[in-house]
């Protein structure tokens, strides 16, 4: 899950022969809050925008129970054209990711090491974020 910018706020390692849409609720759980000035942190955002794979009613359902309201495109029903001024933000995040070549084919045998690695890389991008604002 990545925000507007394109910073990944969190990751979930899933097997390869598993439908992206089955760790949606563990993706969205895995968001750390965010801190306001004032009230309750916030924990999870308040619309999440999603391609055509995340079209179940299970999934929406998911979503709403958290108070986040789904943008997700209908499967027939909409072009994928209109989600792409959102989606290209998330591919951009996956070019950024692939620039660090441990993480392009995965070599390592355990689950956590990649994830150590993938954890790293997305420190990286955070802070090159950082640095663009600063």
């Amino acid at each position: 899950m990545v925000d507007r910018a394109g910073i990944p706020l969190a990751l979930v390692l899933t097997g390869a022969n598993r439908h992206d849409s089955m760790a949606l609720t563990d993706v969205v759980e895995a968001v750390h809050p965010v801190r306001q000035k004032r009230g309750r942190p916030r924990k999870r955002p308040a619309k999440f925008h999603a391609d055509k794979g995340y079209d179940f009613d299970r999934c929406r359902r998911d979503l709403r129970a958290r108070s986040i309201t789904p943008r997700i495109a209908r499967r027939g029903v909409e072009t994928s054209s209109h989600l792409g001024k959102h989606r290209w933000v998330v591919e951009r995040t996956f070019a950024w990711i692939n620039q660090f070549r441990r993480l392009i084919v995965r070599y390592e045998r355990h689950a956590d090491l990649y994830r150590a690695f993938l954890v790293i890389a997305a420190a990286i991008i955070c802070f090159r974020a950082t640095e663009r604002f600063c």
